[in-house]
């Protein structure tokens, strides 16, 4: 029985599942991870598909029942994805999970700081139109930015709420997270980048000067200052870090 409490809904149509795999491209070189291997009907299709999977499972009782039918090629792993070292991982090569939603956020930052060539994932629609947004949309937001940062995002395909067991409130998305060699553009200082996001989306409706007047009295020379964080670009606001960090330097200490 599917557990509330880890927010646990299985994908129920075959269909949705192969579709993930194809998405993926798999080949028998690749190892795959997979998060919430849930009932193990995705895990078994990546078997076929790859040279080993690497399985996730939260749940004890899950974990149980899989390790007795999972084949030989599948490592089971029982623990939590979020606080779970991904370096004590054998090194894997593609993601493809139907994650469980509450996870969604922690685990995908957690994840584009891995060295892997592709994810497919299955993400809340909302979430996942979150991640793919652009500049001036209603679901532009820090979230956007730095997956855009990170990696390529495509929006693949809506998933049926109807598709899961038991129903969810809300249908799903299929996301394709393909990470960057190079981040898309250069930031002189990631952290800070990442700061001044999340000041600025914390504010989102404020013009921007508003908002840094709190982190900095001297913001002449600065650009945007007049707009709304939500019509700049990623790029934008990377060369508005820059420049907002140079100033800070100069600060008297």
């Amino acid at each position: 029985m599917a557990s509330s409490r880890l927010g646990q809904h299985f994908l129920k149509d075959p269909a949705i599942a192969q579709r993930e795999i194809d998405y993926a491209g798999l080949t028998r070189d690749d190892i795959v991870l997979e998060i919430g291997p849930g009932k193990g009907a995705l895990t078994r299709l990546l078997a076929r598909a790859a040279r080993q999977v690497i399985a996730v499972e939260i749940d004890p009782g899950l974990a149980t029942q899989l390790a007795a039918t999972l084949p030989d090629n599948v490592l089971l792993i029982r623990g939590n994805a979020v606080t779970l070292d991904f370096a004590s991982l054998p090194r894997f090569t593609k993601v493809v999970a139907n994650l469980p939603f509450w996870i969604s956020s922690e685990f995908t930052i957690k994840l584009l700081d891995c060295p892997f060539d592709k994810a497919i994932l299955i993400y809340q629609w909302e979430f996942a139109q979150r991640l793919a947004a652009s500049p001036g949309s209603k679901h532009y937001g820090r979230l956007s930015v730095l997956i855009a940062y990170k990696a390529a995002c495509r929006l693949l395909e809506r998933v049926p709420r109807t598709s899961f067991d038991p129903t969810p409130a809300v249908d799903a998305a299929i996301v394709e997270l393909i990470p960057r060699r190079q981040p898309e553009f250069s930031v002189r200082n990631e952290a800070f980048f990442f700061d001044i996001v999340r000041r600025l989306f914390t504010h989102r409706r404020k013009k921007i000067k508003t908002t840094l007047r709190a982190f900095t009295p001297d913001l002449d020379g600065l650009p945007f200052l007049d707009d709304r964080v939500e019509h700049l670009s990623p790029e934008q606001i990377g060369r508005l870090s820059d420049l907002l960090l140079e100033k800070t330097e100069k600060q008297p200490r």
